[in-house]
């Protein structure tokens, strides 16, 4: 759940501009933005983003296996033994690591009623943002416990944070990472206080506008942070899949020079496991035990049973990505001994010319390539050749 009561406009019917088309608007208005002549964000006096760094224990970013994490936000259901009955889902179910949030409803809102803090429509009507956050938050005094939970299991485990007091908090607990939500990306000081703590930034640009993208880089810049993650997302719950947009993904990594995942409020596995053949680095799916169960998530989460074919699907999808360059596997050069050559299919005596009758390209690949085929036609066998004997020059002249 993304914190917020914000609605979303409708997209309306427009020509699809390609990814060079859009790249190269981005890299255009960036420049307009910040007076620069360079290519992209990164010129010669600017600090490069990492195309790689660590997560904890996990290498995240080029050259490595997509970083699956379980989102466990309101699903708990404010029932200590059932988050840690989700994080041990999420280890069965494959997860890197699991993710909370690190909030108090007075740290996002105010007990109001004014239709202003007043979600309409959707799965949270009628509840103000106060009641919701109440509802959702994870207790500051389980996610320590929760991070041994996780920690025991080989996970990473790490937060959101939504003020000073929980980014402070986070440091104390000596979390891997820190997670920027989508309408906290235009949130200047937070992002400055998480960035100065120099562990991994990761911003979810569900409602970003390119300026905010550009601002929280520059602070992060400022701060002397080079490790930053992008993650395409939509803030809403669940996501209709034509708002999705997943073209954007080559477009902010090239635009950005940096890491980019998908934070995925969709239903189903559908959109992440096409995103990987995109070339993610992060997949973050919310995680609950059953969605009947209820909660503010419930509805949009994944069950574990979900999940694990989500990871299973995206580790087959990297199998199978290979490399942009043209060529055969091993296996593949042993197979194309396979493919067609030239062949005597009748016996052919001694003095007798060739002709499409006797010589044809079957499989395999034993006589003489079939390019050749034309100029061996109407040659004379200088000895007998039986049938199937793969054509040679010495049996010709």
């Amino acid at each position: 759940m993304e914190l917020t009561a914000a609605k979303r406009g409708k997209m309306t019917g427009q020509r699809r501009i390609t990814p060079d088309e859009a790249l190269c608007r981005m890299e255009a208005e960036i420049r307009i933005c910040h007076g620069r002549k360079g290519n992209g964000v990164n010129s010669n006096n600017e600090i490069r983003m990492k195309k790689e760094f660590q997560i904890g224990s996990r290498m995240v970013g080029e050259g490595h296996p997509c970083f699956c994490v379980a989102e466990m936000s309101g699903n708990h259901l404010k029932d200590y033994g059932r988050a840690v009955e989700i994080i041990h889902a999420a280890k069965e179910a494959g997860a890197d690591a699991v993710k909370l949030q690190t909030y108090t409803a007075d740290s996002l809102s105010v007990d109001s009623d004014k239709e202003w803090f007043m979600n309409r429509g959707g799965l949270w009507d009628g509840m103000t943002e106060y009641q919701l956050y109440q509802e959702a938050s994870t207790p500051w005094e389980w996610q320590p416990r929760l991070q041994e939970v996780a920690k025991s299991l080989g996970l990473e485990c790490f937060s959101s944070p939504f003020d000073f007091a929980s980014v402070d908090f986070m440091k104390e607990c000596d979390m891997p990472a820190y997670k920027i939500a989508s309408y906290e990306i235009n949130d200047l000081p937070l992002i400055r206080r998480a960035a100065q703590m120099h562990k991994p930034m990761i911003f979810a640009t569900g409602v970003a506008h390119r300026e905010d993208i550009e601002r929280a880089f520059a602070v992060c810049r400022e701060a002397g942070n080079d490790e930053v993650m992008l993650l395409k997302c939509v803030s809403a719950y669940p996501t209709p899949y034509e708002e999705i947009n997943l073209r954007m993904i080559p477009t902010l990594a090239a635009a950005y020079d940096c890491p980019v995942g998908l934070s995925d409020h969709s239903m189903g596995s559908v959109v992440p496991v096409a995103a990987a053949a995109l070339g993610i680095k992060m997949v973050e799916k919310h995680l609950t035990l059953r969605r009947a169960d209820g909660g503010p998530d419930g509805a949009f989460s994944m069950e574990p049973e979900e999940f694990k074919e989500m990871v299973d699907q995206i580790r087959i999808v990297e199998q199978a990505l290979g490399v942009p360059e043209y060529g055969l596997t091993e296996k593949q050069e042993k197979e194309h001994g396979g493919s067609r050559s030239l062949f005597a299919v009748q016996d052919i005596r001694a003095g007798e010319r060739l002709t499409p009758d006797n010589v044809r390209s079957i499989r395999p690949h034993n006589g003489l390539h079939t390019m050749h085929y034309e100029e061996v036609l109407g040659k004379t066998a200088v000895c007998d050749i039986e049938k199937g004997t793969p054509l040679k020059w010495e049996l010709m002249e």
